[in-house]
């Protein structure tokens, strides 16, 4: 536990201190945001405001890391894990396709970085190939970092995917998740404050399946999952790079996280949900992003019905995703803010309440 609060501390206070050199930097470099046109015009005044602060979230999730495996190797520990080094893996090369996307922005001063099919791609070879090694070099007990079977809050050992299903699915989670968290990066703070969170849920759990690991002589209510104290030490880092960063961020922001930051952030629950075997609970934990980008398919879809059936496209929101339509609608972007991460902590408890509810019924 010592070691998970050394992570949280070193990743907190270098997020904290870092991110205003970064806003510097970024700022003498003109790296400011391009703004949608199409967007609500009260984004209009944030054009130039530095991006890409994604780089001080991912920064200082790799110091918060590090450094508590360093306290780990003073005292004698072991060295890293792969599923750690996994998770930190997808986190990175997310964060790279974003940072290219960003770097677009900037360079071509639009608000459209990649195209769709060049992001998808960067996103499909990050994916899988952390889907292939995720299912590479078991321990000693056979457990590779990730499974082949469809998981809950432990492996559905009745739903077998197989290697290349499995590979599949990782793909459409880490794909999906990581443009829910991209949608939801529309108010200041709004999804690093949100994605911190999720990453104090993936804390507790993977605390308590390292206190519950089967191991040789596997008990009731056991977790089968490979490495979870040091996936508990990426989590931690990684909540505590998003309240460093959400300083910051928090309204009015001196700094967007971008591309950068929203996919690598996507990408690491992703991984995280994938290598601790919730990959179903991930959809409550992450209820508010669900929310938003179930708002931004209904929006497009009805669209495109209406205009195929009446020939004028009609929508079911002001605008999508859902919290500009709420900003449209009046409210104050602050109001909006602090209640979507409310819907945000209701949906991490659901999921946590799920979590809790099989961890005590299996004794």
């Amino acid at each position: 536990m010592k070691t998970i609060l050394i992570a949280a501390v070193f990743a907190l206070l270098t997020s904290i201190l870092f991110t205003p050199m970064v806003v510097v930097y970024f700022r003498r470099r003109g790296f400011g945001q391009e703004i949608r046109i199409d967007g609500p015009q009260t984004h209009l005044v944030k054009r130039g405001t530095p991006t890409m602060g994604g780089v001080a979230i991912i920064g200082s999730t790799v110091v918060g890391y590090l450094v508590a495996h360093i306290v780990i190797a003073i005292r004698g520990g072991g060295g890293f894990d792969l599923s750690g080094l996994l998770a930190l893996y997808l986190m990175v090369g997310l964060g790279a396709v974003g940072f290219v996307d960003d770097f677009i922005k900037i360079r071509r001063q639009r608000s459209l970085g990649l195209r769709a099919r060049a992001k998808f791609a960067g996103q499909l070879v990050v994916g899988v190939s952390f889907a292939i090694f995720a299912l590479q070099r078991p321990n000693k007990f056979g457990l590779t970092p990730a499974s082949t079977h469809l998981s809950y809050v432990r492996d559905i050992s009745a739903i077998g995917l197989g290697s290349i299903g499995f590979v599949v699915l990782a793909y459409l989670i880490i794909s999906a998740t990581s443009n829910a968290v991209n949608l939801t990066d529309g108010l200041d703070g709004l999804a690093a404050g949100a994605a911190a969170m999720v990453f104090g849920a993936f804390t507790l759990i993977s605390f308590l399946q390292f206190r519950n690991p089967c191991g040789a002589h596997p008990l009731a209510g056991c977790y089968d999952v490979r490495d979870a104290l040091d996936l508990a030490l990426v989590a931690a880092s990684a909540m505590s790079a998003c309240f460093g960063f959400l300083w910051w961020n928090a309204s009015p922001a001196q700094i967007f996280m971008g591309d950068t930051g929203s996919l690598a952030l996507g990408g690491l629950m992703a991984g995280l949900a994938i290598l601790t075997r919730t990959e179903l609970l991930l959809v409550a934990l992450g209820g508010l992003y669900a929310a938003i980008t179930v708002s931004s398919i209904l929006q497009t879809g009805w669209f495109k019905f209406t205009r195929i059936r009446t020939g004028t496209g009609r929508r079911i929101f002001r605008m999508a995703p859902l919290h500009h339509h709420f900003e449209l609608g009046g409210w104050e972007p602050v109001t909006i803010i602090v209640r979507f991460w409310i819907m945000g902590g209701m949906a991490v408890a659901f999921g946590m309440g799920l979590f809790y509810a099989d961890f005590i019924g299996n004794g």
